[in-house]
């Protein structure tokens, strides 16, 4: 009888130790934006750190992405390579930038040129950069001059050594940068052991695992129309994929006659895209692959990006303008990771 309530006062014992699953969210600042995290703490880890040490390490990741990548840091890798006026003269690069920057180069060729981070002196032109907003259309002869500069040919990579061909040449990884933080947040909560989380900074996303109610993390896809009242168009189920949006109708300027420009910058026309194509949303196994070919595809417009994610099996989502508003569409390989 003694082993009998010994047992039973054991088990109550363990049990009343078992912690339940919670969810814990950090947020703050980067890159111009703020980043929001929430994790699963499933109370099986006694060495899972307190969430005010696990933010603190998140912020120190993301310092170390902005030390290498910031334009708007001047004592950045790339902006110390950006101010550089020897052609042909390489720096050493941390190896993080050199894989965002490897990334880059591969989509400029999956995108067929429309996404090229050597477009910074015409982003800064335009007003998108670190320099001052513009409110007026630059002028011919100084696109011209801009787009001499820019080219994915006129940069050198050798393993962690950079180099440019123009001496004004100015990298801008901002279509990329955002989602590669991202992958790095969530390694870093990998590393801690963390299997169930969301990341996302400035709305590019990665979701890893089951959320509290043990369904995978549900993302919504924005809609330009919300303001009016209009339902999110698409709710998709995120596990172990990375998600970014690109879109021209939240990040603009108007010129002196009232058009209205948008911030992402063709490289092919030298000039910012004007298209039907309101917003398109990528899935892919990286936040950062997912941040580059949004960007590239945008700029491409929605019947050529639709081609691209046809032939390179890509899941995206579309919001097209039309005259009588918004349609959707989306490629087959989002359909099968609808199903």
């Amino acid at each position: 009888m003694k082993k009998i309530c010994l047992l039973i006062v054991t088990l109550f014992a363990l049990a009343a130790c078992e912690k339940e699953p919670e969810q814990i969210s950090l947020s703050g600042k980067t890159m111009g934006t703020t980043y929001h995290v929430k994790y699963i703490d499933d109370g099986n880890s006694a060495d899972l750190p307190k969430p005010e040490e696990v933010k603190e390490a998140l912020d120190k990741v993301l310092k170390q992405v902005n030390d290498e990548m910031s334009t708007y840091q001047k004592d950045s890798q790339i902006s110390r390579f950006n101010v550089m006026q020897e052609a042909d003269k390489f720096i050493n690069i941390s190896a993080d930038f050199a894989k965002v920057l490897n990334e880059a180069i591969r989509l400029n060729k999956v995108t067929e040129g429309a996404l090229d981070v050597t477009i910074g002196q015409l982003v800064n032109l335009w007003g998108f950069g670190p320099d001052k907003r513009m409110n007026k259309v630059p002028s011919e002869e100084q696109i011209a001059e801009r787009a001499k500069t820019v080219g994915i040919d006129k940069i050198q990579l050798n393993g962690n050594k950079l180099s440019k061909k123009v001496a004004n040449l100015y990298l801008d990884l901002s279509s990329i940068a955002k989602g590669f933080g991202v992958d790095k947040l969530s390694e870093q909560l990998e590393h801690y052991g963390i299997s169930r989380y969301m990341v996302e900074i400035g709305g590019e996303i990665r979701a890893e695992g089951k959320n509290l109610h043990g369904r995978p993390w549900q993302i919504a896809i924005e809609n330009p129309e919300l303001e009016r009242g209009v339902s999110a168009k698409i709710v998709v189920p995120l596990d172990d994929f990375g998600m970014a949006t690109s879109g021209d109708y939240r990040n603009y300027f108007e010129d002196e006659q009232g058009h209205r420009l948008s911030h992402i910058i063709d490289p092919k026309q030298y000039r910012p895209i004007s298209h039907n194509l309101a917003s398109i949303t990528v899935f892919a196994p990286s936040a950062m692959t997912a941040d580059g070919l949004s960007t590239g595809l945008f700029v491409l417009g929605a019947d050529k990006a639709l081609e691209i994610a046809e032939r390179e099996k890509l899941a995206v989502f579309l919001i097209v303008k039309t005259p009588e508003g918004f349609e959707t569409k989306m490629s087959s390989e989002l359909e099968k990771l609808l199903k």
